[in-house]
């Protein structure tokens, strides 16, 4: 028990390197908006700065995907939903915090809600107005759904390709469910006009900072909580599932529980990402269901190389900066670009860049 305590013996060399790099980049960002001067080297822009806290949400996605495709062997094309869920919880009490207080402080109708003739808040909208509510929810809503999904699908011992497809039928069921503006969510326009969070402007260059650095800190603890698990005994079973999981259910472990437990783990992180993400890029709309960006998601992890966790950032990070290039410099070809890219990691790279730098490691 000691053993797995002790960070030392979970924690990789690679690992080390990852926590080093992270948290000297945040330093290094803080001590430059803090100490240089606006247009110096070292001052770094608020449109960086909302960049790089987006990448940031999408790597800590992005180790939520190889959690459970990495060390379960769970090839979830659905977790762009549990991302968005937890989009939307934020969103919705960022909606709250807009406008006049009505009747005993309680905020008015959000704005798409007037323009729909709507005269009462549905109930799923209660309590979004308090902060820590709508945390809670950013978490209890997607890993609920995992939960349920989890159970119904691993219970029915459905696995590979068509638990693939399941998930991402599942995605786009949402959002097309979420895209009617009867559900009370803003239709095709979703949740934006945001304002303050926590009476802190959001058009702030200090609320900016802080969310990048909360996005980091988020970042590292569901690394060091994921990297945590997957040393333990549970983690250890994950890799027996996903490299034979027949076998693991001969020896008597019921493998339906492990992967249901690691699959809501995952959703849940996925949540918090999104939920970063919001406030960040001032808009969560029906899109961030769409069946592709799970897919891109799975493209980061392959290309970062899968059941590293850190290859899982390092994936994120890279394909996303392409993509913020490409499609303001070549938007045409970009969706071209990615397919490629996941193809040739495929077939050259097969454990993607973490792989090869292993590779190069041992050799040293």
């Amino acid at each position: 028990m000691k053993s797995v305590m002790n960070p030392s013996r979970w924690l990789g060399a690679g690992d080390r390197v990852f926590i080093v790099v992270l948290v000297a980049a945040v330093v290094l960002v803080v001590l430059g908006n803090a100490v240089a001067a606006e247009g110096s080297a070292m001052h770094v822009s608020t449109y960086t700065l909302t960049l790089l806290g987006k990448y940031l949400c999408y790597a800590l996605l992005a180790v939520a995907v190889d959690l459970v495709w990495g060390y379960v062997g769970i090839l979830s094309l659905g977790h762009g939903a549990f991302f968005a869920l937890g989009g939307y919880a934020m969103g919705m009490y960022l909606m709250r915090q807009i406008g006049e207080r009505g009747v005993y402080g309680h905020p008015v109708l959000p704005d798409f809600m007037v323009f729909l003739d709507w005269d009462a808040l549905p109930w799923f909208w209660y309590g979004m107005d308090h902060f820590g509510f709508a945390m809670l929810m950013v978490m209890v809503v997607p890993g609920l759904l995992a939960f349920v999904f989890g159970y119904l699908t691993f219970r029915s011992r459905v696995s590979g390709v068509y638990l693939s497809i399941i998930t991402q039928a599942m995605t786009y069921a949402l959002m097309l469910a979420f895209f009617r503006n009867e559900m009370g969510f803003g239709g095709n326009n979703g949740l934006t006009d945001f304002k303050d969070l926590l009476g802190f402007s959001l058009q702030s260059d200090n609320v900016r900072l802080a969310l990048f650095v909360t996005s980091a800190v988020a970042l590292l603890l569901g690394f060091l909580l994921c990297r945590f698990v997957v040393s333990t005994r549970l983690g250890r079973v994950c890799a027996a599932i996903r490299d034979g999981e027949a076998r693991v259910r001969f020896l008597g472990y019921r493998t339906e529980n492990v992967k249901l437990v690691i699959f809501t783990l995952s959703a849940v992180l996925a949540g918090i990402a999104g939920a970063l993400y919001v406030p960040q890029v001032g808009i969560i709309n029906p899109n961030e269901f769409s069946p592709l960006n799970s897919i891109e998601i799975v493209v980061w992890v392959a290309l970062g190389g899968r059941g590293t966790l850190y290859g899982a950032v390092v994936g994120a990070l890279v394909v996303n900066y392409a993509k913020s290039y490409f499609t303001a410099a070549l938007p045409e070809i970009w969706l071209f670009a990615l397919g490629a890219l996941f193809v040739l990691v495929t077939v050259f790279l097969p454990r993607g860049v973490a792989g090869v730098l292993r590779r190069r490691g041992a050799k040293s």
